[in-house]
């Protein structure tokens, strides 16, 4: 089977992105962000959607952490398209429902080519230690945008921030791991169109 490998470098005035996604790997991570939250997330999403997945970023991180998270969602986009390539025999949906401790998580993507995100999350909370929560929804819709996913996000129960958080990006990773399945009796494109 050819490989399903994707790397992307972006460099632009705010940051400096390097990727390199690996679809059929072991869960191996090596992130370094700048964003000690959003690296461990990302080992968790690596680990649990069984990817390899290497990311380097340098950013402005003195104004704040915006560019740096929301540029590491547009190249992780852009190398989840180019690994997956022309789509061919993939299961095309996937689905998780994640518990994390007190925390539920429902994650549902389709691997079709048309960009949508809808996330419901929970609780008030803003920060978690120096990380802005809201900084989640769009590092996930920079990854739909840019892989061509429509993204249901529902963080039906919990109580602590980061175990409901965490419970999103390990189903993330185990929803993407099940769209992206080769199936052995599909073949071609996984849509009635002939084409994503």
């Amino acid at each position: 089977m050819k490989s399903r490998t994707g790397r992307v470098e972006r460099k632009t005035s705010e940051t400096a992105v390097a990727v390199r996604l690996d679809l059929d790997g072991s869960g191996k991570a090596e992130i370094a962000t700048g964003v000690p939250f959003l690296d461990h997330m990302l080992t968790l999403f690596a680990f649990h959607g069984g990817f390899d997945l290497a990311i380097r970023a340098r950013g402005d991180l003195e104004v704040d952490q915006h560019h740096t998270v929301e540029d590491v969602g547009i190249c992780l986009g852009q190398a989840l398209k180019k690994a997956r390539g022309n789509s061919s025999g993939i299961r095309r949906y996937g689905e998780s429902l994640l518990p994390m401790d007190e925390a539920l998580a429902m994650v549902a993507v389709d691997v079709g080519g048309r960009s949508w995100l809808s996330y419901t999350p929970r609780g008030r909370r803003i920060k978690l230690g120096d990380f802005n929560v809201g900084l989640i929804p769009q590092f996930l819709k920079a990854i739909c945008d840019h892989a061509g996913l429509t993204l249901h996000v529902r963080v039906l129960d919990g109580e602590d921030q980061h175990h409901m958080i965490e419970a999103v990006f390990k189903g993330l990773g185990r929803a993407l791991s099940r769209a992206l399945a080769i199936q052995s009796r599909r073949k071609g494109t996984p849509s009635t169109k002939g084409k994503l």
